[in-house]
């Protein structure tokens, strides 16, 4: 037992330049394993190597025979500080409660997966693509073989731009080619099975096992904000793009024409795909309860405020209410909705529609889940300073919509990473393992929620302080599961590796504990 220390934690010896992992054997069939000793409370990891060719997505994932609990108590805490707005300064830093896969009982067997990732013990109709299905009361991705499946995903899979990070890349790599196929080692390693946005799409696409052990991905198509780029009024600001008054060109004529046509180009390479899970129109646009007043604030000639104008005048109504504002927001989004879908299938019959990205002010709005809920297969969702995601607030986002959601960005920053974290806007705790114990709690309540579908860590690589293309909410944190050269936090790995390979046995203890409504 000298994997347990005195104080009854984990110890583990980690490689920390691990790609790929060294320490290797041989199991029972046949195949090439890593075998990881990361007990804690008795637990260990087998799972397949870092070779190419040994690699396969008939690893079993983890389900659980019998139900004891899926709530335990008491639970652990870990401290944290968190960016308070609008005032852009930290907390202090305070305790939060967290809830581990450890914590979740009882003992796991053993299922198979597909060459995707889904679930193979269960099948549904097979499309050939991805798309969403609600059975039992807990909502799926269905994967092209019919399976369901959940998207554990890392965002933004793409080599570093900056000097250092390119030498970086050289060193340990040798060239982008074998960059990706490493990275995608690692993500499988891992227990991930897609890319999120902003990751490098065609590097992917081009790596030579993406044929028998797929990696998904999914594509930020970024229509409002390129009609801006044309349009011009718009500008930078951290995380997203400006508007005039915050408010999106949705209502001038032109855009639905230029959606077409842009969306049509954009789309061309991809819509054959069935490694794509599906497109997000845009990122953390402004669809805000303030945008009514805002339109109208618009110069006279502008067709954001011509069209605000008309909707008070059908109103019989001159000044905003609050009740007016929340159903403008849902007739705006409503529009920008039904323009970016329709242009998208337009384009792309076979693929999801994943939304913009909701942020901040949004997840408490039920007007634009019941606006979204026409035309999305699944709601992306980004989510910063809440702790952990509450079953009132998931509830409210799957009755409104009738859809389930996915969260395309979160994540924790550490402070024993070195570097100064004074950007984006994530959670701040003290250790690497602090870490991936806030990514153990907060996906368990996505699991419980029973309407997640997928969740994308936000990044796959540190911020690089060094890079002078960078945006401005992405300069100098620990955002990454990889360092800026490319060094994995083990600790951090180690966690989201236990609870990816148990996602579907954790899935099955929430379903049992809650029962089917």
């Amino acid at each position: 037992m000298d994997h347990i220390g005195e104080d009854g934690r984990m110890k583990a010896e980690f490689k920390p330049n691990a790609i790929p992992f060294s320490i290797a054997s041989r199991n029972a069939s046949g195949l090439d394993t890593t075998v990881i000793e990361v007990t804690r409370r008795n637990m260990s990891i087998s799972v397949p190597s870092h070779s190419a060719r040994t690699i396969s997505l008939v690893v079993t994932a983890l389900t659980f025979a019998t139900v004891v609990s899926a709530q335990p108590a008491p639970q652990q805490q870990i401290a944290a500080r968190k960016m308070l707005y609008p005032q852009r300064e930290w907390s202090d830093w305070q305790n939060y409660p967290i809830r581990t896969v450890q914590d979740i009982s009882p003992a796991p067997k053993t299922v198979p997966l597909d060459q995707f990732g889904g679930r193979a013990d269960r099948r549904f109709t097979r499309t050939g693509f991805y798309y969403t299905r609600k059975v039992d009361g807990r909502w799926w991705f269905i994967d092209p073989e019919g399976h369901p499946y959940l998207n554990a995903a890392v965002a933004s899979v793409t080599p570093g731009s900056s000097p250092a990070s390119a030498a970086a890349l050289t060193k340990t790599f040798g060239t982008e080619p074998e960059w990706m196929s490493k990275t995608r080692e690692l993500l499988l390693l891992n227990g991930f099975l897609g890319a999120g946005s902003w990751s490098d799409a065609p590097a992917l696409r081009a790596a030579q096992a993406q044929s028998s052990h797929p990696l998904s991905y999914s594509v930020n198509l970024d229509v409002m904000n390129a009609y801006g780029a044309k349009h011009g009024g718009t500008y930078n600001v951290p995380g997203h793009k400006g508007y005039p008054e915050n408010t999106i060109f949705t209502f001038d004529p032109a855009f639905e024409t230029f959606a077409e046509t842009y969306l049509a180009a954009k789309i061309a390479d991809y819509r054959g795909d069935p490694n794509l899970i599906g497109y997000f129109s845009d990122n953390e646009i402004p669809l805000l309860r303030a945008n009514l007043d805002g339109f109208l604030r618009l110069p006279t000639n502008d067709p954001g405020r011509q069209a605000a104008e008309r909707w008070m005048r059908d109103h019989h109504a001159t000044t905003p209410t609050d009740a007016l504002r929340i159903d403008f927001l849902q007739y705006e989004a409503d529009h920008y909705f039904r323009v970016v879908s329709s242009a998208i299938h337009k384009a792309d019959p076979h693929h999801l529609y994943l939304g913009c990205r909701f942020y901040g002010e949004q997840l408490k709005d039920p007007e634009v889940f019941r606006a979204i809920g026409k035309y999305a297969g699944a709601i992306s969702i980004n989510v910063y300073g809440i702790w952990q995601l509450d079953p009132e607030t998931t509830a409210m986002w799957e009755g409104e919509s009738g859809k389930p959601f996915i969260v395309t960005e979160f994540y924790a920053k550490g402070q024993d990473s070195g570097m100064p974290n004074l950007t984006g806007a994530g959670w701040i705790v003290h250790t690497q393992d602090d870490r991936g114990l806030f990514y153990e709690n907060f996906v368990l309540a996505l699991l419980q929620s029973r309407a997640c579908v997928g969740w994308h860590w936000f990044k796959y690589q540190d911020n690089d302080p060094d890079d002078p293309h960078a945006e401005a909410s992405n300069v100098d944190s620990n955002k990454g599961i990889v360092d800026r050269v490319y060094k994995p936090y083990d600790p951090l790995l180690v966690r989201m590796r236990d609870l990816n390979l148990k996602m579907y046995g954790l899935a099955d203890v929430f379903d049992l504990t809650a029962g089917t409504p």
